[in-house]
């Protein structure tokens, strides 16, 4: 169930009520009686999941070639070296 935010047009009182969608907004003050509008706010947003962030994907190129010289070392290279 949202939570809307109303404000008092006469009075400038600010408060806030839990309403179905489906619910007629509110006309009148709690405080004077006076009319009231709806406010629109910002809405809170939390990213969840890959894609979101710098770090998520790699660039191509940059990235992959963690090695100085940007040669692979085949396997019979690494059992040579390590006798």
């Amino acid at each position: 169930m949202p939570i809307y935010e109303y404000e008092c047009q006469e009075c400038g009182v600010r408060f806030e009520r839990f309403q179905n969608f489906s619910d007629d907004p509110i006309e009148k003050c709690p405080e004077c009686g006076g009319p009231v509008r709806r406010l629109i706010g910002p809405v809170g947003i939390i990213f969840k999941g890959p894609g979101f962030y710098v770090t998520d994907h790699p660039r191509s190129g940059s990235a992959r070639r963690s090695s100085g010289n940007g040669k692979k070392e085949t396997k019979s290279e690494k059992k040579e070296s390590k006798d």
